[in-house]
């Protein structure tokens, strides 16, 4: 539990979260309209997104398919009947003046969602339900200084609404949660995840209370975009409420945002309960009623998920959780990291692609699938250092030269005789020509034998980076009688 120190004693942060997945489809919930990002202003809007008089909407089954996955992919409760119902508020991109969701038959039920904090421990994290709504438009204020412009892009676009119980108490476990929610969507291939495309965003609701008290008042944070600042709006808004309450103030239920350029929520509207939009059934739109057989179709095809995937890369790769975890942020980066360990040491593999390849990717703001270095190539590296052809040293080296010309590891080893020397009479050779240099420092490692590693480092630049480091540690401790 992560509690705030307050003037009068300890808060504890109580938080859930609504978070807003496009459905991964070509099409809208109740259109036929495109979905495709980065169209121009009402390039993508049907007669029925636009509300014209007399358009019937109709429920794209493809999405309904999506929706039962991903609640399948949750460990959720999947409701064979399900209601469309009208939430009723007028917003100047909103075309009916109501939103086609559901409220009280969604298509998917309570579940639960693990995450695992920094310090080991795990936390479930319920699931209340999973709904299916289409998207509001997007207004516009920023292209003329006395008007406002609307896009309709958007309006009806599938979204699935994920909302969390009341069971996250921290910064931490809410970014760890909106993260391991994208990353079962990804690899269930239901949501891209996108979220600085909108493809993803998070409602975040917080409120404070003595630890044991009965809930306080929630504020409710709209429209987050960013894991990061997920954290810190959160932060600020729990301190902010702690400050008005100490100071004998109360908490105003109400929706806030949150200012990236003031790093601070800041007030938007009261919040609305449920009968402020007047829900009633969709009349135009039949109960949807599943089949049992269609639900088992769909979970035939689970792939596997993150949690398993986690689990069988420790158990059959000898991982610890922490590159484990990071493997599995994406079902593409496990996929190349187990090409990568066909060759040589899992270890060894898990730490080029988490280091080197990585490192390498975000320095050219690349994703793995767009990879300047293939997996075969990368497990050949790593095969190369794991048969002791080449040392670590070297084979950085190879990366870079890799880089350079696409060549395969292998014959740019061959090509500049890089080969990691293993002759032990040339080994002995160096060693002996950098003790005999350096009888001050013979003296000193004597006394102190870490000193040992002093030697073993003038070998290798004497040799280039080429001798086994091993055989060299070895020898030159023979030699010292260390």
């Amino acid at each position: 539990m992560s509690l705030i120190q307050g003037a009068t004693g300890e808060w504890e942060i109580v938080m859930g979260l609504e978070i807003h997945a496009q459905v991964s489809s070509k099409s809208k919930l109740m259109s036929g309209a495109s979905t495709a990002f980065g169209a121009e202003p009402n390039y993508q809007v049907s007669l029925v997104d636009a509300a014209m008089p007399g358009m019937l909407p109709v429920v794209n089954e493809f999405c309904y398919e999506q929706a039962v996955l991903t609640g399948l992919g949750l460990n959720a409760e999947i409701n064979l009947i399900s209601i469309f119902d009208r939430k009723n508020y007028f917003y100047p991109d909103l075309p009916q003046g109501y939103q086609i969701s559901q409220f009280t038959d969604p298509i998917v039920g309570k579940g639960v969602v693990s995450i695992e904090t920094a310090d080991g421990e795990t936390h479930n994290i319920g699931i209340e339900r999973l709904h299916l709504e289409q998207d509001a438009g997007k207004s516009i204020h920023d292209l003329y200084p006395s008007q406002s412009c609307v896009d309709l892009n958007r309006s009806g676009v599938a979204l699935m609404e994920i909302v969390s119980d009341p069971d996250l108490r921290s910064a931490e476990q809410a970014k760890l949660y909106v993260s391991k929610i994208r990353t079962i969507l990804r690899y269930l291939g239901t949501c891209d995840g996108n979220m600085e495309q909108g493809s993803l965003r998070a409602d975040v609701n917080v409120s404070v209370r003595r630890p044991g008290a009965p809930l306080g008042t929630r504020c409710e944070i709209k429209n987050m975009n960013s894991i990061r600042n997920i954290g810190m709006a959160i932060e600020f808004e729990a301190q902010r409420q702690v400050d008005i309450i100490e100071d004998g103030g109360t908490i105003d239920q109400e929706t806030r945002l949150w200012d990236v350029a003031k790093n601070e929520t800041r007030s938007m509207r009261s919040k609305e309960e449920a009968h402020d939009y007047r829900y009633f059934p969709d009349p135009d739109l039949l109960p949807v009623v599943l089949e049992q057989s269609f639900v088992d179709a769909i979970k035939a095809r689970i792939p596997e998920l993150p949690d398993a995937k986690h689990s069988r890369l420790m158990k059959d790769y000898g991982l610890n959780s922490y590159d484990a975890n990071i493997l599995i942020a994406a079902p593409e980066n496990a996929d190349y990291f187990e090409i990568v360990a066909k060759s040589g040491s899992a270890k060894l593999a898990a730490n080029w692609v988490t280091g080197d390849l990585f490192g390498l990717l975000k320095k050219r703001g690349e994703t793995i699938e767009n990879s300047p270095i293939s997996a075969i190539d990368l497990g050949e590296l790593v095969g190369l250092i794991d048969d002791k052809i080449i040392s670590n040293k070297i084979a950085k080296q190879v990366f870079e030269y890799m880089l350079e010309t696409d060549d395969k590891p292998g014959k740019i080893v061959e090509d500049k005789g890089l080969k990691q020397v293993t002759d032990t009479g040339a080994i002995e050779k160096a060693v002996d020509d950098v003790i005999a240099a350096n009888p001050d420092k013979v003296a000193q490692a004597i006394e102190k034998p870490k000193m040992a590693g002093w030697f073993v480092g003038q070998v290798m630049q004497a040799t280039g980076g080429k001798a086994n480091p091993q055989a060299v540690s070895d020898m030159i401790k023979a030699k010292l009688g260390l």
